[in-house]
């Protein structure tokens, strides 16, 4: 039975494609598009379905849409639409709204769900002409639609691939059809909600807002303002806290403030940044981790549980989620890796799934986040020779990448399927050695970022509790830790300002190349660490195929680009490479 998930209302457009309970492939549509987050969550781009990422998912499997069963869209339109309204063959929908006198509150309203109720249809006809392989001579009959509410679809992901039977789970984000926050009980693969807040009333709409009165792109950019809060002082708790208001039973409440009228007139993008500006993101930032570590606490004490699943674009402070696990009352929190909106694509197929084919036992844990594109160094190599770059054929991939590692050089990182979520897990990486304590700003350089943004670390998962104070297993990235002062010395580019670092651990199993250079780099340094982050440039997506990845490396200051067993480098006009596999077939050409 294979069931295909779409997110497509908001942002982080995706697909994923399950078949009897276990997950076969995963993707953001941006990928594939080259538009960061697949487009802007407004009412007139939710018509947009992620075609290129469902083509992916049925290309992996080797199937077209006809044979998929069940498709699982992670948004319940029905709960916003009257039911005697949904077969109306008209509905209301303003030209100008500006120009009526007493214009609804949200006027495209009817747009945008219109837009979700025609969904199937759209799939049917509205796919790019150069994908009809997979598309073509589909009708609506050809499968089972299930819309699943958009918080639901966040707690399966949370909760189904996790490793836990038994668990609380808690999503946040901006928004869902009416909920903002919900709590479940998961058990035996079922879960049961037992509360919810409600819109307007949002952490992460209230986070949004910050985010864009700071000069940032809201529903993009809330980790920046996580970054910056490292750098103010509480100067605004006070102001916070009378914004969030906590109550009973997970309850909370948003007031809805003026931010100009309480803190001054919004940052200008371009503008520098202040102590204004640094002191406001800290105080939310502070609010937010008490408030919802308050909100957690009522949440262990309710549920008796031991562990915790989180999702939610909230769930991506790691921060926040460090704050959990450390001072919390559960015993063990598993984050999911694509907890923003493109994780609800999987939870929508999951939930599907387990409803179609009920199963008491885990079928399926996700132990790490590579369900995207991969490809053959036989792919690779004929790339690289239609495009003319010079390349060498390694023989040891993580001896001779460690080496140039060592050499304090920055290279573009490609190796094995994509990454599924946000974060660059050493599939599509930027790497570089932590040792030099220049190297966060040369990084920031290089991908044109703002210079308060710190860089993260990969590290050896059985060498983790040596290097991080209490760290353990954290293959995600997604939570946060203190270096150790004995060991801060030797990687000060990953230490944050507070002394922190968010990580990530890595061991054999999840990715063998990816560890094998940790290994090699250990070897040669005596550090087990190296920096990790996006392999992408301001502004675009991380990238998916070897011509994104060509691209970007020819078009930014990195050194070195490791394609699965091949090696580009810059600086080749000083070197001899007669050897070269490209020079090789030109000469005999010539």
């Amino acid at each position: 039975m294979y069931t295909l998930g779409i997110n497509a209302v908001f942002h982080d457009s995706s697909a994923c494609l399950v078949k009897d309970g276990l997950l076969i492939a995963a993707a953001e549509d941006e990928r594939f598009t080259h538009i960061k987050h697949g487009k802007r969550p407004i009412p007139f781009s939710t018509y947009e379905l992620p075609f290129h990422a469902i083509d992916y998912c049925l290309k992996v499997a080797g199937i077209t849409l006809k044979e998929v069963d069940h498709i699982a869209y992670s948004f319940n339109p029905h709960l916003l639409v009257p039911e005697d309204e949904v077969n109306q063959p008209l509905t209301y929908i303003p030209f100008y709204p500006s120009l009526q006198t007493q214009a609804e509150k949200e006027p495209w309203n009817n747009l945008f769900l219109s837009s979700i109720l025609n969904a199937p249809a759209q799939l049917v006809d509205g796919y790019p002409h150069h994908l009809q392989k997979r598309f073509r001579d589909c009708t609506e009959k050809d499968w089972s639609w299930h819309y699943v509410e958009h918080h639901l679809s966040h707690a399966a992901s949370a909760y189904l691939p996790s490793p836990y039977m038994d668990a609380a789970v808690m999503t946040m984000d901006g928004r869902g059809e009416l909920a903002t926050t919900t709590y479940n009980v998961g058990q035996h693969n079922e879960l049961t909600r037992i509360g919810q807040v409600n819109l307007p009333h949002s952490f992460g709409l209230l986070y949004e807002r910050l985010t864009t009165h700071l000069g940032f792109l809201h529903s993009s950019d809330e980790y920046k303002v996580m970054a910056l809060a490292s750098y103010g002082k509480p100067t605004f708790v006070k102001d916070f806290r009378e914004i969030i208001k906590i109550g009973s039973d997970g309850q909370y409440t948003i007031e809805n403030e003026n931010f100009v009228e309480r803190f001054g007139l919004p940052r200008l993008g371009e503008a520098p940044f202040t102590g204004h500006h640094f002191d406001l993101a800290h105080s939310l930032q502070l609010v937010l981790e008490e408030s919802v570590l308050e909100i957690t606490n009522w949440l262990q004490e309710s549920t008796k549980q031991d562990n915790l699943c989180l999702a939610g674009g909230v769930a991506l402070n790691c921060v926040l989620n460090g704050k959990i696990r450390a001072r919390g009352r559960f015993k063990k929190v598993w984050v999911q890796p694509a907890s923003g909106d493109s994780g609800t694509a999987l939870g929508a197929a999951l939930y599907i799934d387990q409803q179609e084919k009920p199963t008491s036992g885990k079928s399926f844990v996700m132990n790490h986040a590579y369900w995207g594109p991969e490809y053959t160094d036989q792919e690779i190599e004929k790339f690289l020779n239609w495009a003319k770059v010079p390349y060498k054929k390694m023989l040891d991939v993580a001896e001779e990448t460690a080496q140039i590692l060592c050499e304090n050089k920055i290279i573009g990182w490609f190796q094995g399927r994509m990454e599924f979520g946000p974060r660059a897990l050493g599939s599509r990486s930027i790497l570089a050695s932590p040792i030099d304590m220049n190297m966060q700003s040369r990084l920031n350089e290089v991908k044109a970022r703002e210079d308060f943004r710190p860089v993260a670390p990969v590290v050896l998962e059985e060498d983790a509790a040596e290097w991080f104070k209490e760290a353990n297993k954290s293959p995600f990235m997604l939570f946060i830790f203190d270096v150790s002062e004995d060991k801060a010395g030797q990687i000060p580019a990953v230490k944050h300002i507070d002394g922190t670092a968010r990580i990530q651990t890595i061991n054999e199993a999840q990715h063998p190349i990816y560890y094998q250079l940790l290994k090699a780099f250990k070897e040669k340094t005596g550090v087990p660490v190296l920096v990790n982050t996006s392999f992408n440039t301001l502004g675009r997506p991380i990238v998916c195929s070897p011509q994104d990845a060509v691209e970007c490396f020819w078009t930014s200051p990195f050194d070195a680009l490791v394609m699965g067993s091949f090696l580009i480098e810059k600086e080749y006009e000083r070197k001899d490479y007669s050897n070269h596999s490209y020079l090789q077939k030109k000469e005999a050409i010539d």
